[in-house]
């Protein structure tokens, strides 16, 4: 037969069903303590980690190396493997692997000069453009700019104190 037994808040000691100290907070949480004992320390506000006979106290001070020594981590060693990348198969990734150093800077020398060139055609084709579009607006403004009497200047007093 099993028995559920619980912790108690305050020493971590177990308590069987049937024995122990409920206390429930105003802020409705619920701690469960062994004895008087441990009741009145919490409310006296002490901590558990300076008293010697508590749970805490001990797993601070590594009392209870026997039970520490059943949970030793153990590394998990990491296995080589290659897997293909979302863009490339594992074969293009193998092929580029292999190949020279020089052969791959003579590839990117190639694909940095194209970049560059399609750069300078569209800067190009964006000048054109817009010598074309200054050509047409100077040609309008000259037919629609009739000489305008210059203006003088403003007569009369606006403004100033009264």
């Amino acid at each position: 037969m099993v028995l559920k037994t619980e912790l108690c808040r305050f020493s971590g000691a177990k308590i069987y069903p049937g024995k122990g100290i409920r206390f429930v907070r105003a802020d409705s949480q619920v701690f469960l303590f062994a004895n008087s004992k441990c009741k009145r320390y919490f409310h006296n506000r002490l901590k558990p980690a300076k008293l010697t006979w508590t749970a805490m106290y001990r797993k601070q001070h590594k009392k209870d190396i026997h039970a520490e020594t059943v949970k030793k981590r153990r590394r998990t060693t990491k296995k080589p493997y290659s897997r293909s990348i979302v863009g490339a198969t594992l074969e293009v990734i193998q092929k580029k692997r292999t190949e020279k150093a020089e052969v791959r800077d003579a590839a990117r020398e190639a694909a940095l000069r194209e970049i560059k060139e399609r750069i300078k055609k569209t800067k190009d084709e964006k000048k054109a453009k817009k010598a074309e579009v200054t050509a047409k607006s100077q040609k309008t403004q000259t037919k629609s700019a009739a000489p305008k009497a210059p203006k003088g200047p403003k007569l009369g007093g606006g403004g100033g104190k009264r």
